[in-house]
């Protein structure tokens, strides 16, 4: 039987494993694009715009800053495993949109291995299983299976 994931935050990204997409939200009224999604009013100060149409967001991008996550975040995050294990953070710009997302970087991904300017690609990945499944959350990875493997 396959388990069943779920998203940790529902409507932030698509549960597509080939090619998963941040969905981001871009004002009708200036074009400016988010993330995480807005619906109330544009924060653009050069717009008074309030109405917004889903923005799926580019998939890969350059690697802008990273570094390691060694406290525990508070909830909802539950560590993965009996106790808090440091993980690595990814500031990576987005290829279209030139917006800095924050991410996970996957387990097997070595920190050292990361160089600023290398192209990142978003995956899904486990963030913690409980009674009903997996919890999936975004990670990126860098592009090449080569680098940081």
């Amino acid at each position: 039987m396959a388990t069943a994931r779920r998203p940790a935050v529902a409507g932030w990204f698509t549960m597509d494993e080939e090619q998963p997409q941040l969905l981001g939200s871009r004002c009708t009224a200036c074009g400016a694009v988010f993330f995480p999604k807005q619906e109330s009013f544009c924060h653009n100060p050069a717009c008074a715009g309030g109405d917004f149409e889903e923005a799926p967001l580019s998939r890969r991008g350059r690697l802008w800053s990273y570094t390691t996550n060694h406290y525990q975040p508070p909830p909802p995050y539950v560590p993965r495993g009996d106790a808090h294990r440091p993980f690595a953070i990814a500031a990576v710009e987005l290829e279209a949109e030139k917006m800095v997302v924050l991410g996970q970087v996957p387990e097997q991904v070595k920190l050292e291995s990361l160089r600023t300017g290398m192209e990142m690609e978003l995956i899904l990945d486990t963030l913690f299983e409980d009674d009903e499944g997996e919890v999936v959350v975004w990670k990126w990875n860098p592009v090449s299976e080569a680098d940081g493997r």
